[in-house]
């Protein structure tokens, strides 16, 4: 457990280094060990700090009461991006148990290894990443785009150029679970037992999803969709079908004018009805794209973060309007 101590505020003084352990050690965590809740703990629970949405509801499904967990990318922020304030800065110093995704995240990444917690978890060491063809490099285009996007998006891709987008897949999202499930185990013992049963529930909730996505999607009149970055290319390879994207991984990317006319190419080519875009970031782009060729719009949610725009009220919820979506603009049958 990481132990943790209040520190007097005349000794702070004068010092930016010192300066942020006084805004760590105000933290709550801290006013739970102070009260009783005992070291290391927030009123006697794991303090657990989490990356972005995917994790959280890993982390507290699983923890369930015995964790208080906390995430650095709040409701409504687009996870890509994320900037890292002083005091989340200093929660991570302050955490038992971090769990994130790494190759999401830059300033995240960096700000975890600095903290140096001991029960650090990088989900994507849970799972095995893969590439998805050349949606993931964003080659499509002319070439000086090509080469400008795919700088742009490598930020945003995990080890060696592949895809972190792995909770987008059931299948994938459970092998996590049960990794972060084991890890909570190692971390708090105590409550081992507890962190198994959980688990089970998690895997055998995804395991039923992924059946429900698989009926769903297995007869469908065409296997294309158009959405607006390439977050859905695990989904996409776990059901059969073609991912492409407006833009490359980073969601804010432009597409070149290249790129439109080839997507305005494959939509009448593969009978392609409907262009998705996604709840966090402007639809903009998606909206300019259909219209160009004359084609409906849709959300499919890559489900970074929920908020009131979110077609569901967890994960699962989520994914399930996910898959009512894909069914209408796919043509199940």
């Amino acid at each position: 457990m990481n132990v943790r101590r209040l520190i007097p505020t005349a000794a702070l003084a004068g010092s930016l280094t010192l300066g942020l352990v006084a805004l760590s050690a105000c933290s709550p965590s801290d006013a739970a060990d102070d009260a009783g809740g005992g070291a290391g703990k927030s009123g006697g629970k794991l303090a657990v700090v989490t990356s972005f949405y995917p994790m959280q509801y890993l982390a507290e499904e699983i923890g369930g009461s015995h964790v208080d967990v906390s995430t650095l990318t709040k409701p409504g922020v687009e996870p890509h991006d994320l900037e890292l304030g002083t005091r989340q800065a200093a929660q991570l110093g302050e955490a038992d148990y971090i769990l994130y995704l790494k190759g999401i995240q830059p300033a995240v990444d960096e700000a975890i290894t600095a903290a140096g917690v001991k029960n650090t978890v990088d989900a994507a060491s849970l799972t095995t990443l893969e590439k998805h063809g050349a949606e993931v490099g964003h080659d499509h285009g002319d070439e000086h785009a090509g080469e400008e996007h795919a700088e742009e998006d490598h930020a945003h891709e995990g080890e060696a150029g592949t895809d972190p987008h792995i909770w987008l897949d059931p299948v994938k999202y459970a092998e996590v679970a049960k990794g972060v499930g084991a890890s909570l185990e190692k971390a708090d013992p105590d409550n081992a037992a507890a962190y198994r049963k959980n688990t089970t529930t998690v895997v055998e909730r995804l395991t039923a999803l992924d059946s429900a996505f698989e009926q769903g999607l297995a007869d469908t009149s065409t296997k294309t969709f158009i959405t607006t970055h390439s977050a859905f290319g695990y989904l996409a390879e776990r059901y059969g079908l073609t991912q492409e994207s407006i833009a490359g991984i980073s969601p804010e990317s432009e597409p070149s004018p290249a790129r439109i006319k080839e997507l305005r190419t494959i939509a009448a080519k593969d009978k392609v009805g409907t262009v998705f875009f996604e709840t966090l970031v402007s639809d903009r782009t998606a909206k300019t794209v259909a219209a160009d060729s004359g084609l409906k719009t849709d959300v499919l949610d890559p489900i970074e973060g929920i908020t009131d725009k979110s077609k569901g009220a967890d994960y699962v919820e989520v994914m399930e309007s996910n898959l009512a979506a894909l069914e209408k603009a796919l043509g199940a049958k």
